[in-house]
């Protein structure tokens, strides 16, 4: 049976957290002021030091899709994702991803960004699944300006990774997952082989703690 390797995209398979990216794309492209990228790199910063409410988060910066085209922004991120994101691929994730195909592993990014932020890197890099943060659409294929619940961070991260594995009928008890953040601590704890990569204060002294696997991986300059 095939084993299922999970992947968190921010600060993991990219050097960077995409986040405050896409706010600087949309000041470039006159869709977001000043003020914008300051209030996102607060949000990045308290998210960092574990303070965010990340359900007042998301509730806030999707009202401001409401009405907008599910097609506009996929291409949008599309095109930021060429222009922005992609040189921040680091080395370590791509060959980890690589080795895990090899070995026939079914491979999945499991991200609190969208899915329109997170497939065009896992269409880069050949991986089948995403499991993201889900904005709601109508039946026009508009944002309503929510999400549908959980979001995919904490616990809800791993409520997502479950569905997918009960999906593609494979188990968390044989996963491996990558990542950086003590955010992800419930599906670290799941997971038969936990690795952390780039990790922030806390899951570094944590994960030394527990003999887990400490990675470093960088994008190339």
């Amino acid at each position: 049976m095939t084993r299922l390797a999970l992947f968190d995209m921010d600060r993991t398979l990219l050097e960077v957290e995409t986040a405050s990216l896409y706010v600087r794309y949309q000041r470039q492209i006159g869709e977001a002021t000043l003020v914008d990228l300051l209030r996102t790199l607060g949000w990045v910063a308290q998210y960092t030091f574990g303070t965010l409410d990340m359900a007042k988060v998301a509730q806030k910066a999707l009202r401001s899709l409401a009405g907008v085209p599910e097609i506009v922004v996929a291409a949008r991120c599309d095109d930021w994702f060429r222009r922005v994101v992609e040189r921040h691929l680091t080395d370590g994730g791509r060959l980890a991803v690589r080795a895990h195909q090899e070995r026939g592993h079914t491979c999945a990014i499991v991200t609190g960004a969208s899915a329109y932020a997170s497939r065009p890197l896992a269409r880069l890099l050949g991986v089948p699944h995403v499991v993201s943060t889900v904005f709601e659409v109508d039946a026009d294929h508009r944002f309503t300006g929510r999400a549908v619940m959980p979001l995919c961070l904490g616990e809800g991260k791993l409520a997502r990774a479950e569905r997918l594995a009960e999906e593609l009928s494979l188990s968390l008890d044989d996963a491996v997952f990558y990542t950086d953040s003590i955010s992800d601590l419930p599906l670290l704890e799941r997971v038969a082989e936990p690795v952390a990569v780039n990790p922030d204060p806390r899951l570094g002294r944590l994960a030394r703690a527990r003999g887990w696997r400490v990675e470093t991986w960088r994008a190339r300059p």
